[in-house]
């Protein structure tokens, strides 16, 4: 499917201050980006660079005043998330390179504590891809999804004390579940198409089989219509902007994602 998708940031600055934004998609297997707009008002210079997980990252000094950031692009997704059951376990020795940062503990993502846990869950479940599904189906039964609840980021460890979390933590918790288990597991944030209420939103991918699968603990069933823009180790790797120096004001944020007729360019 095509969907357009939209984003909008308005700050108040007291100071100039130094940022650092992740906003825009790439094109890739899974996605394909025809067509971008990228606004920064007042129009000021930025230096784009590819950080170490192949995201496109802009560096600017946001000058003192009001400043907003507006992005948009008509993008290529799949319509439905691939689901794999039975797909094998790949022992961590024939891992490809550039999965093995995503077996590792994390700040949000404290898989040495969760060795035991993990193992309890999967008790009998074939190793790979089932294995991350009941992990899936456990977050899904024990944590209600409470969108817009979680302003402070938690971490994994926390979010299995609650009861109720945001998308962004719910993965966290399984991102750490399925790394004990030795699976290479990786936050993404982007946009979903059916998300109400729209915002950005957070789920996991983790690799078994040979490639990587989608997995969401806030949905009952996993959809498409998913725009990535950020994969990382968790949230610490992923923020859509981090801004340096004292605290500046966020006036706005809004976001909006549609599906479209394929465009003819």
């Amino acid at each position: 499917m095509w969907l357009h998708a939209s984003c909008l940031l308005d700050f108040n600055i007291p100071v100039d201050t130094p940022f650092l934004l992740m906003l825009r998609p790439r094109s890739g297997k899974q996605q394909w980006v025809g067509r971008e707009q990228y606004v920064l008002k007042p129009s000021i210079s930025a230096i784009e660079f590819t950080d170490p997980f192949g995201n496109l990252c802009q560096r600017l000094v946001a000058p003192a005043g009001s400043f907003s950031v507006q992005t948009s692009f008509d993008i290529e997704v799949a319509d439905s998330s691939d689901t794999a059951f039975g797909a094998f376990f790949i022992p961590v020795e024939q891992l490809p390179e550039d999965t093995l940062p995503f077996l590792l503990p994390s700040r949000y993502c404290e898989s040495d504590r969760f060795s035991k846990m993990a193992s309890s869950l999967v008790q009998g479940v074939a190793p790979g891809y089932d294995q991350c599904n009941k992990i899936v189906e456990y977050i899904r039964t024990n944590i209600k999804y409470a969108p817009g609840e979680g302003q402070e980021i938690i971490s994994a460890c926390e979010v299995n004390e609650r009861s109720q979390a945001v998308c962004r933590d719910m993965a966290h918790l399984g991102i750490a579940c399925c790394r004990a288990l030795s699976i290479p597991a990786r936050l993404v944030v982007g946009y979903l198409e059916t998300l109400q209420p729209m915002d950005l939103h957070a789920w996991f991918e983790v690799y078994v089989g040979g490639r990587w699968y989608t997995f969401d603990p806030t949905q009952d069933n996993l959809k498409g219509g998913r725009v990535a823009i950020a994969y990382g180790r968790d949230a610490a790797d992923v923020a859509v902007y981090t801004q340096f120096g004292d605290p500046v004001e966020v006036l706005r944020m809004q976001i909006n994602v549609e599906q479209i007729s394929p465009p003819q360019y």
